[in-house]
């Protein structure tokens, strides 16, 4: 009998903790997480129990600590390039609630933004759905691709004492002086903070949690190389102004259909999906706000003065110096990694069947729903020159390899990888070569430049990164091959060749 009653209580013992491990299981799985103790601790506190999801950061070369504890000199290279976002603006701040806040830099005149809590509405964006294929929406307009916020599209949640009507997160004056237009006639980054609205807790109600840091970003330009870099770029600067430990989610808040360019948008970022994907209200545990590409002075660098200069990361603990900049050799070892190339080459060693000078193409391709598929000729006998360098170079006496650079037919790894191979990097002025953002430190960048097109893109990335460059202006779009012939013999010369 007492055997009998020992046996019957072990077992009761066993069903009460199974039904313990089950209660603990499921309330902690719970969709609704918990509200954050706290505003103002840490962003790593706002991390959700997925971030071991997350892809971590790699160890790069050249990265230099970012820090709003000191702030740099206005208009210095790192003002431009880093940590000038230090000016602390907090527009929503309660103990059991959400939070929302801007970091300002005066030199670049933008903000990077953050907050927690935040519900995003999709059904209060128009927009097109995003993510098509571009064969699927050929003749669509840009103006049905950008975003136009209805107010409420996004919602943060005021905490259980917030009562009323829902108000703004943020008034005209603090936009103007914030988040400034900048000549863009639409500006998503400005209209999303202008449509955002505090509730109560007991109105914020989430379909769907997200509990991993996730970019939200909005693309113009989304098929050009140039402008998709300066995206990424805001991206990454994003991600380290607010201090995220593991690399991002990004969610496109655009209708752009898909482009080659994502493949490295996600080998950079931890995942990536389109606002119009989630089929319903979605809140963000925590979210940051990238700035637009035209914001970074990758692009400022166009129209204004930025007086900096590429050097090593070395160089500048030993020798600070706010002229000079690692900050895009940062930012390139960060796209090597993404693609699993090693980053403690410092120069292209010479193979064994010679140098490799790649010729960056300019090819005809389907960009987007506007395009034609023809591009715009910056160099009227490409192929003359192609092949005049071929001959030569099969010809040449330290076995030069002349790689032909059909990027538009490349996958983004395969192009990676050409820049990491050259010894030279040549071509006529167009986005391909913003590849060069990525190539190692002593490659050798020559760029041919129609009369027609007179612009600094190349050559600034180039002294922003501490490149050789070299360039034959044109007049009229035509190169005489001797003239280009010339210039490359001069500089494999001084590579030792």
């Amino acid at each position: 009998m007492l055997s009998k009653i020992n046996k019957w209580l072990i077992q009761m013992v066993l069903l009460l903790f199974v039904l313990n491990f089950l209660y603990l299981y499921f309330t902690s799985h719970s969709k609704l997480p918990p509200l954050p103790s706290s505003p103002t601790v840490t962003n790593h506190h706002f991390n959700g129990h997925n971030n071991r999801y997350l892809k971590p950061w790699p160890i790069l070369p050249s990265y230099l600590p970012w820090s709003h504890h000191s702030p740099p000199p206005s208009r210095s290279c790192e003002a431009f390039f880093g940590n000038g976002f230090s000016n602390r603006q907090d527009l929503l701040s309660t103990s059991e609630g959400g939070w929302f806040r801007c970091y300002h830099s005066d030199t670049l005149q933008s903000s990077v933004c953050e907050g927690g809590r935040i519900r995003m509405d999709p059904g209060r964006v128009k927009m097109s759905m995003g993510g098509e294929r571009l064969e699927d929406v050929m003749g669509r307009t840009e103006e049905e691709e950008l975003p136009k916020f209805q107010n409420g599209a996004f919602e943060l949640d005021g905490g259980l004492r917030f009562s009323g009507s829902p108000r703004r997160l943020a008034d005209d004056d603090f936009l103007d002086r914030y988040v400034p237009r900048h000549g863009v006639a639409t500006h998503p980054m400005r209209a999303l903070i202008e449509s955002a609205r505090v509730v109560g807790s007991t109105h914020f109600h989430c379909q769907e949690w997200v509990e991993e840091p996730t970019l939200l970003v909005t693309r113009f330009e989304y098929a050009n190389l140039f402008h998709t870099i300066t995206d990424w770029y805001s991206a990454y600067v994003s991600s380290r102004v607010t201090g995220l430990p593991s690399r991002p989610n990004v969610v496109f808040v655009d209708g752009h259909c898909t482009a080659p360019m994502e493949e490295t948008w996600k080998a950079l970022f931890s995942s990536l999906r389109y606002a119009k994907s989630f089929s319903g209200p979605v809140c963000f545990l925590h979210a940051i706000f990238s700035p637009l590409g035209y914001e970074t002075a990758l692009f400022r660098g166009l129209s204004e003065q930025i007086n900096c200069d590429g050097a090593s990361a070395h160089d500048l603990q030993q020798n600070p110096d706010e002229r000079r900049t690692a900050r895009l050799s940062e930012f390139g070892e960060l796209i090597r990694a993404a693609f699993g190339f090693p980053l403690n080459k410092h120069h292209v060693e010479k193979p064994v069947s010679g140098y490799n000078v790649l010729f960056v193409r300019r090819e005809d391709y389907l960009a987007h729903p506007r395009h034609s598929g023809k591009v715009e000729s910056r160099l009227s006998n490409e192929q003359e020159v192609f092949d005049s360098i071929n001959n030569w170079a099969s010809n040449h006496v330290c076995k030069v390899k002349l790689v032909n650079g059909l990027f538009a037919h490349m996958p983004m790894k395969e192009q990676v990888q050409a820049i990491q191979d050259a010894s030279v990097i040549i071509g006529a002025h167009g986005a391909g070569l913003t590849h060069i953002v990525h190539a190692l430190p002593k490659s050798v960048v020559l760029e041919i430049i129609s009369s027609h097109y007179r612009r600094p893109h190349f050559a600034l990335i180039a002294r922003w990164k501490g490149l050789e460059y070299h360039s034959i202006n044109l007049h009229g779009s035509y190169a005489n091959p001797e003239i280009v012939i010339d210039k490359l013999s001069n500089i494999m010369r001084s590579l030792g060749c």
